[in-house]
């Protein structure tokens, strides 16, 4: 049913999980973004307001959410023009899907509008576009989860194949993002171009025991499979004091703990609210003395991606 206005709500996201570069993803409950839109007479796309971050552009051609609803409106043949609003509560560049949260809600705000046009995997094409202007490339392992819900696994860019995974319900992730801005396309620019025949099969492993152990609800195996080879070691440097955090948070009970995304941020997952409450204790522990600001969440895994609210 077509609808005039739309608000929703877009979680943050969990992308790579460890060993899965730019093909595993997962959504938090908390935090993450609004987005308001409304049907206008008007051909074209406006973004009136963004709150919750600054130097954000409203210009919808220097803007992932505008990249997005131009796209989608042009393929439906522009039938009316769109107002958007934003409130930012994931802050861009803290690698948990800050431009995959607005290119993923205005793919749904759309669809919405036009009365559900595409099915759900063509909006994950439409949302990668926004993620290609963000970072330079067209991953789909943040705007996939936020989509879908539960975790994902992106089996194929092409043809784009997803595969929905029931996360165990006792399993909780904790976040901790330190005040610092960690671009994505540098943070992709520094990743080795290729890889040993070693580091390949030892990835191929741990990528299959974690959705074996996500399948299973082996909370041991999920554990064991979130070792990263490939990103980690180089993404490390550009976060300070990632191995203690990392050490902190296995010692409080963590069943491992990784980059989420392209960091600063780093998250751990954990069996169980009260031991990634723990985590998150450590976490902050670890951090305080090193005087940099930072939050810390802890979350369960939503199993509903972008959900519509009332305002």
């Amino acid at each position: 049913m077509k609808k005039e206005t739309i608000n929703i709500f877009i979680p943050a996201t969990v992308s790579n999980v460890a060993c899965g570069f730019d093909i595993m993803g997962f959504p938090l409950d908390n935090p993450g973004d609004k987005m308001s839109f409304l049907m206008i007479p008007e051909k074209e796309v406006r973004i009136t307001s963004i709150t919750g971050a600054d130097d954000i552009p409203t210009d919808p051609e220097k803007n992932v959410a505008g990249i997005v609803a131009e796209k989608m409106l042009k393929a439906a043949g522009f039938p009316f023009g769109v107002e958007i609003t934003i409130h930012k509560g994931i802050s861009p560049g803290s690698g948990i899907g800050s431009s995959g949260a607005s290119s993923a809600g205005a793919a749904y705000g759309i669809n919405r509008l036009t009365g559900d046009r595409w099915p759900v995997r063509e909006l994950i094409s439409f949302a990668m576009e926004g993620e290609r202007y963000a970072s330079g490339t067209a991953h789909a392992d943040n705007v996939a989860p936020a989509l879908y819900g539960g975790f994902v696994l992106i089996r194929s860019y092409d043809p784009m194949d997803i595969v929905s995974i029931q996360p165990p319900e006792e399993l909780y992730a904790t976040v901790i993002h330190p005040m610092i801005e960690v671009k994505t396309a540098y943070s992709r620019g520094i990743m080795k171009k290729n890889v040993t025949l070693h580091d390949a099969v030892t990835q191929w492993g741990n990528v299959a025991g974690l959705v074996a152990g996500l399948l299973m609800k082996d909370y041991d195996l999920i554990g064991r499979s979130m070792v990263d080879v490939i990103a980690e070691p180089v993404r490390a440097m550009l976060i300070p004091g990632f191995d203690d955090l990392k050490q902190a948070a296995m010692n409080a009970g963590a069943l491992g703990c990784s980059i989420s995304g392209s960091g600063p941020s780093v998250f751990a997952l954990s069996r169980g609210q009260k031991t990634a409450e723990k985590v998150a204790e450590a976490f902050s522990e670890t951090y305080a003395p090193m005087g940099i600001e930072f939050e810390v969440y802890v979350s369960g895994i939503s199993l509903s991606g972008i959900c519509e609210t009332d305002s």
